[in-house]
């Protein structure tokens, strides 16, 4: 077959998310090239490969091929890698790569990048998160709790008493710059080590929007209670907060085409669960947003699907959320919520 035949002959098709592919990609390149596009990443991007790394098995050979032929027409349009941020990467990269070539990457990784005291707690687990700022002044709590990723705060919010979890949000919700003298500091008390240069000037932090998603990846009853706790406080405060709250309701109010890409992006069984819990008109935009043959598929298996446990519908409605929060955050998709847009 001649070089121009093969170019014209269509590539076979994957089963694979964007995620399982990058995976591949990775354990492809070898310890020392992993590392290097790792450092390019934060906690969040690794923390996902790393997830998709250790559930890897039985890759065939043509997947490989298909997945390094697509990398390269990638790259072909690209001029960088950029990537954004979470917090299991230790334990995602030693059982995806074993103990010894894990901690050579994390070490590599952690090293490669100024890494400050605040951004150190990005590669914390939660709780040990919540214990390093237990006993600060709630304005310090405050102030991490605005520096992380929303799902990570609100990990380290649950391991607050309610009261506590009252105070911080407020204080997030109120928050706007912080002075860098500030941020120096609390990088020092936080992890001397690690220590970045402060900016020469403020640091936009917390606000409305910042405590919003904190509150959308809380549990879901922590999350109604911490808004009506918030609402007796302020009530135009919590309004505010919940006008910025994107909810799986609020699906509803996104154009087609972001669903049909949201839909390429959530796995089938996930789907159905989060649907299970869903009113009709939900559904009929999910139904209404695949082929023919796929919906009725998907009616098939929402009738088969025997009872779920309320949990579990929250947790695969949360996940899809996630999903639908990062393709928003990357512009892929645009959200709205509580009669706004929400970039």
């Amino acid at each position: 077959m001649s070089e121009a035949a093969a170019e014209d002959k269509p590539k076979p098709k994957l089963n694979l998310t964007l995620v399982d592919q990058a995976a591949i990609l990775l354990m492809s390149l070898g310890e020392g090239d992993a590392a290097e596009v790792l450092k390019h990443m934060g906690p969040k991007e690794v923390q996902r490969i790393g997830t998709a790394m250790s559930q890897l098995n039985n890759v065939e050979q043509q997947q490989v091929q298909v997945v390094l032929s697509n990398f390269l027409d990638e790259v072909r349009t690209l001029t960088g890698l950029g990537m954004g941020s979470d917090n299991y990467i230790r334990n995602m990269l030693v059982t995806a790569l074993g103990s010894d070539k894990a901690n050579g990457l994390i070490d590599r990784i952690l090293l490669g990048g100024n890494t400050t005291g605040l951004d150190t707690l990005k590669w914390m687990e939660a709780r040990s998160v919540a214990d390093v700022i237990r006993n600060e002044h709630p304005q310090i709590q405050a102030i991490v709790i605005a520096y992380l990723d929303s799902d990570q705060a609100a990990e380290i919010m649950s391991y607050f008493p309610e009261k506590v979890r009252l105070d911080i949000m407020m204080r997030v919700a109120s928050l706007d710059t912080v002075q860098p003298s500030a941020l120096q500091e609390l990088n020092d008390i936080l992890e001397k080590q690690f220590a970045g240069n402060a900016a020469s000037q403020t640091k936009s932090m917390g606000g409305y929007k910042v405590a919003a998603e904190i509150m959308n990846n809380l549990d879901s009853s922590m999350e109604a209670e911490l808004m009506d706790a918030i609402k007796e406080v302020d009530e135009d405060v919590g309004t505010q907060i919940q006008d910025l709250m994107f909810v799986f309701d609020n699906l509803k109010e996104v154009e087609d085409r972001g669903i049909q890409a949201l839909l390429r992006e959530v796995s089938s069984e996930v789907l159905i669960v989060a649907l299970k819990g869903a009113d009709e008109e939900l559904q009929e935009k999910v139904f209404k947003n695949m082929s023919k043959r796929a919906a009725e598929l998907l009616r098939d298996d929402l009738e088969a699907k025997g009872p779920v446990r309320v949990s579990e519908v929250e947790g695969a409605q949360k996940e899809i959320l996630t999903i639908a929060r990062r393709m928003a955050d990357s512009g892929e998709i645009m959200l709205g919520g509580g009669g706004e847009q929400m970039l």
